[in-house]
């Protein structure tokens, strides 16, 4: 289940104007016409990108009559953050032994 959560999580981090939302609606809650204005696309566009940060836990619908009033989520971007953390660790790794060798490279040469 983990799995399937941190694919729909980077697949809805995929797209600019879904990231774009989460933005705005980290600033609050903000209606699908809000949340459309910015990019010149219709409620229904809109709706379907609302959908997929919907299914990736990332954003709560709330219907009040006619109006959809939509609200950040941001806790499923843990796990993605987590994962991208391991692989932070495994680079740091990399790069400090790639600057170890050159210093020890650059030494030998100013040796000569």
């Amino acid at each position: 289940m983990v799995e399937h959560s941190l694919d729909a999580v980077f697949h809805a981090l995929a797209d600019g104007t879904r990231r774009a939302m989460l933005e705005r609606l980290a600033l609050g809650p903000h209606s699908v016409g809000e949340l459309a204005a910015p990019f010149e696309m219709s409620l229904a566009a809109a709706s379907k990108h609302i959908q997929v940060l919907e299914r990736a836990g990332l954003v709560h619908r709330q219907i009040e009559g006619r109006s959809h009033k939509c609200s950040l989520q941001a806790a499923p971007m843990h796990a993605g953050a987590e994962w991208l953390r391991h692989y932070e660790h495994f680079w740091h790794q990399r790069l400090d032994t790639l600057e170890r060798l050159l210093t020890q490279d650059a030494k030998k040469r100013t040796k000569k």
